[in-house]
């Protein structure tokens, strides 16, 4: 009996053994690709939400994201498409220099009223390769005018028209 309990305690620490081995192996891989994955261009965004808020109907629709290139190459956006017609992006053209910022901007179409809830997807040439920012909010409905005449020779109901 004593000797299959120390066997037993025995096989319990050289299987621990193994799994602190394993693990060490396991975080030097995971060091190892972070480093890799800074090598060459690599787009970081200042955020990956552009919230418009509540806003009145027809008011400015330009948000900007800015960015920087935080890799050690020079960054493409090789495109930027919105997810309907009604969210327009503007990008850089021109590679990104290691180290230097720039912008994105967004315009929505303040005409449509209620939630906004869009995408703006961005094609690049770092190892993520696409990244997407949301675009949120609400456009509140369109405020109609108070003190304009009324048209002459429309029926008003109860005037005995």
């Amino acid at each position: 009996m004593k000797q299959t309990l120390t066997l037993f305690v025995l096989m319990l620490f050289a299987s621990m053994a193994l799994i602190a081995q394993q693990s060490e192996t396991k975080e030097d891989q995971k060091k190892e690709t972070t480093e890799e994955a800074v090598d060459g261009p690599k787009l970081t965004l200042d955020k990956s939400t552009v919230d418009y808020g509540e806003i009145e109907h027809g008011s400015d629709p330009l948000r900007v994201v800015s960015f920087t290139n935080t890799g050690n190459a020079p960054l493409i956006i090789s495109n930027a498409k919105g997810s309907c017609g009604c969210t327009v992006p503007t990008w850089p053209r021109e590679p990104i220099a290691p180290g230097e910022s720039a912008e994105i901007e967004i315009r929505y179409d303040t005409k449509r009223t209620g939630p906004i809830n869009k995408t703006v997807r961005l094609t690049t040439n770092d190892a993520t390769g696409q990244y997407t920012i949301r675009v949120t909010g609400r456009v509140k409905a369109k405020v109609q005018e108070e003190g304009l005449p009324e048209k002459e020779g429309i029926f008003k109901p109860g005037s005995g028209n």
